[in-house]
C-alpha cells in the first residue's frame, strides 16, 4: 500500500521543523549531510540535536552560517524569510543549478526543485512579476536551500509514497522581512495555500507559525487531502522550532499504515459523457491512474435523446476524491459527477518473484481465508518472453506452475 506521511501542523510548519521531524522519524542524517556537502557552496555548518522541550522529546535542526552572518532567524523556524538580514539574491534558475549540481537521487532532486518553484510562483504573484524575474531574497539563502534539499532527501530516504496535509495552524500580527513589516500570514504563504488548496487554521497568536519554505515543502510533498478512514500509527517524529510561543512549538510527522486486507471503504465516482473523443478519454484514464485511482473503466451506454455515450467510473480512496473530480472536469467534457461510498472486501496482496534460469517474473500473491492465488504481472511476463523468444502464454503458464513450488518464490513488500 506504500508509506504514508501525515504532517500534522498543529503548531504550523517551517523548513527546519520539517527537517527535524523527518530526522526524528529515522531519516538518515549521514545521507542528508552527504547530499548537502556535494552541492557547490559552503560557509555553513549543520547542527542536529536530540532534545526535550515542553515535556516532549524530539529533534532540532539548525543551519549555522560563517563569516559573522546571521541566518535571518524568524523565531519559528529558520527559513530565513523574515529576519530582515541581507543575503545573496538568486533567481530560480540559479537555485535549480545548485540543486542539479548536487549528488541527489532523481526523486529528491525533483521534490527540491518543485518546492522552490512553488515559492517562486507565490513570490511572483505577490510582487506582480514573473517567475523568471523573481529575486529570491532570504529564501534563496544558503540556509533555506539546505532546509529544502535536506527535507527532500529525507522524505525520499524514508520511502514515503504519499503525504497528507489536512491543515496548518497560523498566527496573526505583523512580521519584519526584507520588504518591511508584513501582516501574518505573509503574501507568499497565502498564495501557496490558495494555489495548492492547503487549509490554514487562522489563530490569534501574535506571531508567524507558517513560513513560505515550510508550506512550500508541505505542498511539494502532499498527495492526499484527507486522512484514511482507518489506519495504524507506525511512527512519530517531532521537529522543534526555536521561538517561544507559550506552548509546544513543533511539527509532528506521523507514519500511517493502511491495511490492504479485510473490510475497506472507497468511493465510486461516475459520469456520463457523449461528446468526448477516444483520445480525450484515454488521457483522462492515464491522468486518473497517475493520481492514484484504484481503478477506472469506461462502459458503453445509451444516454438521453438516444445518444450513444460512455459511463466513466472511477474507484478511489476518500482522500483522493477531490483530485479525481478535478481531473474528470479538466480532461473530459462532463459538467457533473456522481459519487458514493462503497464497502468492499479485498484479498491481502504481497509482491513475490518467481525464479527461472533465464530470469525472474514479478507476481502478486493474494490470500483470503485460506484461499491463495498467484497472478504474474503482465509487464514482467512480457519482458521475460521477449528475452527468451517464448510466447507470452508459455511464460505466464510456466510462472503459475512454478508458483506451486515455494522454492521458486521470494517475497517483497506488500502491494
Amino acid at each position: 500500500m506504500g508509506k504514508l506521511l501525515y504532517l500534522e501542523g498543529a503548531s504550523g510548519i517551517s523548513g527546519d521543523m520539517t527537517v527535524g521531524a523527518l530526522l526524528d522519524l529515522g531519516g538518515s542524517e549521514a545521507r542528508m549531510r552527504m547530499a548537502l556537502e556535494s552541492m557547490p557552496f559552503d560557509g555553513y555548518s549543520l547542527h542536529v540535536e536530540k532534545t526535550r522541550r515542553w515535556g516532549l522529546a524530539g529533534t532540532s535542526f539548525d543551519v549555522q552560517l560563517y563569516h559573522g552572518d546571521h541566518h535571518g532567524h524568524d523565531g519559528h523556524g529558520h527559513d530565513g524569510e523574515h529576519g530582515g538580514h541581507h543575503h545573496e539574491h538568486r533567481h530560480l534558475g540559479d537555485v535549480h543549478a545548485l540543486i542539479n549540481a548536487g549528488n541527489l537521487s532523481d526523486r529528491a532532486r525533483e521534490l527540491a526543485r518543485k518546492a522552490f518553484a512553488i515559492v517562486a510562483e507565490a513570490e511572483a504573484r505577490a510582487h506582480g512579476t514573473t517567475v523568471e524575474e523573481v529575486h529570491f531574497h532570504e529564501v534563496g539563502a544558503i540556509d533555506s536551500i539546505c532546509d529544502i534539499v535536506a527535507a527532500a532527501v529525507l522524505f525520499d530516504d524514508l520511502g514515503f509514497t504519499d503525504c497528507v496535509v489536512t491543515g496548518l495552524s497560523e498566527g496573526a500580527g505583523m512580521i519584519e522581512c526584507a520588504h518591511g513589516a508584513l501582516p501574518v500570514p505573509v503574501p507568499a504563504v497565502l498564495n501557496i495555500a490558495e494555489a495548492h488548496g492547503i487549509p490554514l487554521r487562522l489563530g490569534t497568536a501574535d506571531t508567524e507559525l507558517v513560513t513560505p519554505t515550510g508550506i512550500a515543502l508541505a505542498a511539494a510533498f502532499r498527495t492526499m487531502t484527507a486522512l484514511p478512514r482507518v489506519c495504524r500509527v507506525a511512527g512519530t517524529g517531532i521537529g522543534f522550532g526555536t521561538r517561544d510561543i507559550g506552548r509546544a512549538n513543533c511539527l509532528r510527522a506521523i507514519v500511517l499504515e493502511r491495511s490492504a486486507a479485510g473490510g475497506d471503504e472507497v468511493f465510486v465516482l461516475e459520469t456520463n459523457v457523449d461528446d468526448a473523443t477516444g483520445e480525450e478519454l484515454g488521457v483522462a484514464m492515464e491522468s486518473l491512474f497517475a493520481a492514484g485511482a484504484r481503478d477506472c473503466h469506461f462502459t458503453p451506454c445509451v444516454m438521453k435523446k438516444n445518444r450513444p455515450g460512455w459511463l466513466v467510473r472511477v474507484i478511489a480512496d476518500a482522500a483522493r476524491v477531490p483530485e479525481m473530480e478535478r481531473i474528470l472536469f479538466s480532461t473530459t467534457t462532463t459538467i457533473g459527477i456522481r459519487r458514493y461510498p462503497v464497502s468492499r472486501t479485498v484479498m491481502e496482496r504481497e509482491k513475490v518473484s518467481i525464479s527461472f534460469p533465464e530470469g525472474t517474473v514479478d507476481a502478486k500473491r493474494c490470500t483470503f481465508d485460506g484461499i491463495e492465488r498467484i497472478y504474474p504481472e503482465a509487464d514482467s511476463v512480457h519482458a521475460l518472453a521477449s528475452r527468451t523468444g517464448r510466447s507470452f502464454r508459455d511464460v505466464y503458464s510456466a510462472a503459475v506452475h512454478a508458483a506451486c513450488f515455494p522454492s521458486t518464490l521470494s517475497s517483497s513488500s506488500d502491494v
